[in-house]
């Protein structure tokens, strides 16, 4: 496979003295030069507000703005009114959990799992409080898998909605979402899935999945911070009601009532985030050049490298499934006796960026037993020998502290 890196100006700086080796991916992927020159060209030529005006730039911006949309919904086989653009992730769940909560009564029943990422985790948490329904957990088996016989036991007619992470940022595991909405569609539950971390590096069709909703974030994907996506089956985005008023979202506005634009504006209230649009439109253009498949082949070969040459080291243990079989790009482990952040400083004083502690899963740390971990996470610009820097520095690291 090609070197990306290349593509992507920031890997080009020293950090300490040493070439960056960036290993943090699942925090947020770097953006290509063709990405950051897509935003510079939009404020060169193009800025304007969008739906808004007749003149000739705003005219462009809505343009490239409602192109984003359509390359968004190709991208996961997706209509073009099924698409709204929120901040993130954590934005389209929380508005998934502010506007389905609205139906939930006392004692139905939430899903969720032990591995998700607390933006899947407390806003079902504070709507369950609110409407006095219930949060249960899908438990981890002993090789970091959902155990889905408990799935099919807890799945019920009490259930309401079902949300589970894709690919556990933490865990790398990735999830069987076809079974698990296939079980949930049974008893008429709603199926969500946070599809933050899988988004770039698998390929992601949401009529395969046959979820009801998705959401993802553009930063995991070459794309701008600001810029996320929540897809939902149009036949229930226009029974949900909205989670903010305001300019764009609206038809017509009286004394005694408001009535909603047509999908998706009637969820984007504001001015949107244009630039992040584009941007996102590039990232997307980007990977599908390379092709994701190409991209999953390659990810899945650096990880298992990166798997082999990581469980040999004494003292090291492996937090993850531990063969390359069904499992991402991000490798959790804990060096004993040192603590993730002086690991990670150790690193980064090499030029190596990787993440320590809760990975904002802290029902998760908590269920396994342990305080925190040490991340290392790969994409397209990640090499072998990135890996092997890797390796010499966690060595490094255990021979300081002896």
């Amino acid at each position: 496979m090609k070197d990306y890196k290349e593509d992507f100006p920031i890997l080009k700086q020293k950090v300490k003295g040493k070439p960056l080796i960036y290993l943090d991916n699942s925090a947020t992927t770097q953006k290509p030069r063709q990405v950051i020159q897509a935003i510079t060209n939009y404020y060169e030529k193009d800025n304007a507000n969008v739906h808004r005006g007749v003149h000739e730039l705003s005219m462009r911006a809505s343009e490239a703005y409602e192109q984003a949309h359509q390359i968004v919904a190709d991208f996961i086989n997706a209509q073009f009114e099924e698409i709204i653009f929120t901040k993130g992730t954590t934005e389209s769940l929380n508005l998934l959990a502010y506007s389905l909560g609205k139906n939930l009564k006392k004692d139905d029943e939430i899903l969720l799992s032990e591995m998700e990422h607390h933006s899947n985790f407390v806003p079902w948490q504070q709507i369950a409080k609110e409407k006095g329904a219930k949060i249960k957990l899908i438990p981890l088996t002993k090789g970091y898998r959902l155990d889905m016989k408990a799935a099919e036991k807890l799945i019920t007619k009490k259930t309401k909605i079902v949300s589970v992470t894709q690919y556990s940022n933490v865990l790398g595991t990735i999830n069987p979402i076809k079974i698990i909405a296939k079980m949930a569609h049974k008893v008429n539950a709603i199926v969500i899935v946070d599809a933050a971390q899988s988004i770039s590096h698998m390929k992601v069709d949401i009529k395969d999945l046959n979820c009801d909703f998705l959401a993802f974030s553009g930063h995991k994907m070459f794309a701008p911070t600001g810029i996320g996506v929540l897809y939902g089956k149009k036949q229930l985005l226009e029974k949900l009601e909205p989670y903010q008023c305001g300019g764009g979202m609206i038809q017509e506005v009286t004394l005694e009532k408001t009535t909603w634009n047509e999908l998706p504006w009637k969820f984007e209230a504001g001015t949107p985030n244009i630039e992040g649009a584009i941007g996102l439109a590039k990232a997307i253009e980007y990977i599908e050049k390379i092709g994701r498949e190409n991209i999953e082949r390659y990810n899945e070969e650096l990880t298992g490298y990166a798997l082999k040459q990581l469980s040999p080291i004494k003292g090291l243990t492996i937090i993850g499934p531990k063969e390359n079989k069904e499992r991402g790009a991000v490798i959790s482990f804990i060096l004993e006796g040192l603590h993730p952040h002086d690991v990670g400083e150790i690193l980064n004083q090499e030029g190596i960026a990787i993440r320590g502690g809760n990975h904002c899963a802290m029902p998760l740390m908590t269920s396994l037993k342990i305080n925190g971990t040490n991340r290392a996470s790969f994409h397209i610009y990640n090499t072998k020998e990135d890996i092997d820097s890797l390796i010499k520095a966690i060595k490094k690291a255990q021979d300081l502290f002896k």
